[in-house]
């Protein structure tokens, strides 16, 4: 739970900028990577990332314009890593001019408990990373590099001079 907006827009921040990697390294051709036959799609998945999180702040508190969002799924990976940018920014800047330290601990009810904005609000960074982590592994099965998160991916390992990564 963010206790401070100081703390929240460090998080923020540093997790937008994780999730802006992985966005920009999908391509077109790996969007359509599907979890199981007729499940979501690898471009779903990114796709929902930018739309649901200003229909999440909105719905706690943190005004927010959502960005005219085409019909469905953007054919272009391009066109979701941009939307992705332009959200995060967004949000930060949102959170910023909307929330104080005292509301971070104002009590609403999410998903049915009552929960402080500030817990609320690491929900939704929490489902950035949950998404963010089965976008790796669709990428993988895409035949996409993926950017290392919170260490290296296995062609970065040997720029620190590890020719076999760890299992």
């Amino acid at each position: 739970m963010y206790t401070t907006v100081t703390e929240l827009l460090s998080e923020w921040n540093e997790e937008a900028a994780l999730t802006q990697a992985v966005m920009d390294a999908l391509t077109d051709g790996s969007l359509g990577q599907e979890v199981w036959p007729g499940g979501r799609t690898l471009g779903g998945i990114a796709w929902h990332i930018v739309t649901s999180t200003p229909e999440f702040l909105s719905a706690f508190g943190v005004k927010i314009d959502a960005a005219a969002a085409p019909e469905g799924v953007p054919a272009s990976a391009r066109e979701i890593a941009e939307g992705w940018r332009s959200v995060s920014a967004a949000s930060a800047e949102r959170m910023r001019d909307q929330l104080d330290d005292a509301s971070l601990g104002r009590v609403q009810n999410a998903f049915g408990r009552e929960m402080p904005t500030g817990a609320i609000v690491a929900l939704l960074v929490k489902h950035h990373i949950h998404h963010r982590g089965q976008m790796t592994i669709l990428m993988r099965q895409a035949g996409v590099k993926t950017p290392g998160v919170y260490g290296p991916a296995k062609e970065e390992w040997v720029h620190f001079g590890v020719t076999t990564p760890p299992a």
